[in-house]
């Protein structure tokens, strides 16, 4: 069976999907990965224009191989490398397709970080990259006061911010940049952040980033506090694990150990309360690990599919997210980024 004729980001980012299933090396994911993003940031006639002027390769992050996928695709062909890839991993096709039709009804992402905390991009800059690849939203998480390693949002900066969404807000017009913030999960349970604040936001992601060796039953009472407060919309990465190790100063890069909770009962209070579970899709995190994943479904469960973005690039990582949303069953309406924005503020501030 032929492939399905694919927009050219759409077919550079169904490459980078088959060859990330095949274990090929990451370098080669990450190259079609970023022409995608590239790519997809280009108008119809500016496309059109690099195509029959041959000057896709000036773009950064586009490439010989990866120029050849786009003319072909813009010509309304199967590229050839694509198509060969198909046949070689036949295997992997229908999960590629369901992932990508996953990947279509999202409509935004509901954590993501600007250069007012931890991440390196202005917010204008993330939501015009939101928009690139087609979302409707971008809920802004910055982090709360408590994280100072993250530069975290105090009250009076956090009230700042809300002032500057709203006036970019006007500007981008019908896309709409959420307000929100990733607090963190004091030990006690509280959250990291003014009460009267929090309830003025659009979205509050809860994530624990701090004693994430605490005891079991320690670790579980201190979730179950934060999924049961009435602002907590997502629980953040909940394992808190990191499969790959960030890079330490005496060059050390291990890998961090989930934290132990009850899983069970945490999940069960999501379902009660109405908190989403993030399906975090930074490679790094791929937070939870799929047999927690698959139990969140199990349990009823509703999810976010979010990229943890730090970057404007990074957007692009919910791919990776819808993979393994897939893979352990979740279904597409219990994904609370597939809503519009005006249904999703309706939970929220529900």
């Amino acid at each position: 069976m032929s492939p399905a004729r694919q927009t050219p980001a759409g077919a550079l980012r169904r490459i980078a999907f088959l060859l990330e299933r095949a274990r090929e090396p990451s370098y080669r994911v990450k190259a079609f990965r970023t022409a995608a993003t590239v790519v997809g940031g280009l108008d119809d006639a500016e496309l059109d224009r690099r195509v029959r002027t041959s000057t896709l390769k000036d773009l950064k992050g586009v490439g010989d191989k990866t120029a050849t996928v786009v003319v072909q695709a813009h010509r309304g062909e199967v590229p050839a490398y694509l198509q060969a890839l198909e046949e070689q991993y036949a295997e992997l096709a229908p999960l590629a397709d369901d992932a990508a039709a996953l990947r279509a009804a999202l409509k935004g992402d509901l954590h993501a970080h600007s250069d007012w905390s931890d991440g390196g991009s202005p917010i204008r800059e993330m939501a015009e990259a939101a928009i690139s690849i087609g979302h409707e939203y971008l809920a802004l998480t910055d982090h709360s006061p408590r994280l100072t390693v993250a530069n975290g949002l105090s009250p009076q900066r956090l009230e700042q911010q809300l002032d500057v969404v709203a006036a970019l807000n006007e500007e981008l017009a019908p896309f709409r940049i959420l307000t929100g913030i990733e607090c963190d999960i004091n030990v006690d349970g509280s959250l990291d952040q003014t009460d009267e604040l929090l309830g003025r936001l659009d979205v509050v992601v809860a994530s624990v980033h701090s004693e994430l060796r605490a005891p079991r039953a320690q670790m579980t009472e201190r979730m179950l506090a934060a999924v049961e407060n009435p602002h907590t919309d997502v629980l953040g990465h909940c394992t808190g694990r990191l499969v790959i190790g960030r890079q330490q100063r005496n060059g050390t890069q291990k890998p961090r150990p989930e934290s132990q909770f009850d899983a069970e009962a945490v999940f069960r209070s999501c379902v009660e309360h109405g908190t989403a579970v993030e399906i975090n899709s930074r490679p790094e995190r791929l937070d939870p690990p799929r047999r927690l994943l698959t139990r969140a479904v199990e349990l009823g469960c509703d999810f976010s599919i979010d990229t943890d973005a730090h970057a404007p690039g990074q957007l692009d990582w919910q791919d990776a997210g819808c993979v393994r949303a897939v893979e352990c069953g979740v279904p597409a309406d219990r994904v609370v980024n597939t809503l519009s924005a005006d249904a999703l503020l309706a939970r929220t501030h529900g």
